[in-house]
């Protein structure tokens, strides 16, 4: 069984157990939520398409850690001008780990 949902315009498939990073969100360590923005929900042969979202279903996730994603590095460079430039990135994220995924 697995869930396609949304989260902060992204979107993720997951089964149960599975650990996801996702963009950042304003919750504690250690606390559950629910995504209600399920797509859709595949129960062994049978699946269940949302219109846009499946009315019932919803993800249950618990928030394993806040964290930043390795460095992404830029650098821009025009031939015989002397412009380089150097710059690096990190994005925020929150892990989860899938608890349940509800059907309806």
């Amino acid at each position: 069984m697995y869930a396609v949902f949304q989260v902060s315009g992204f979107q993720y498939r997951a089964e149960e157990g599975e650990v996801l990073q996702i963009p950042l969100q304003k919750v504690g360590e250690g606390d559950s939520i629910d995504i209600t923005d399920v797509l859709l929900v595949q129960n062994n042969d049978a699946a269940t398409v949302g219109t846009p979202f499946v009315e019932g279903a919803k993800v249950t996730a618990e928030v394993l850690r806040h964290a930043k994603a390795e460095k992404v590095e830029i650098y821009k460079y025009k031939r015989r001008t002397k412009y380089r430039r150097r710059q690096g990135h990190r994005q925020d994220f929150t892990e989860i780990k899938i608890n349940k995924i509800v059907t309806p």
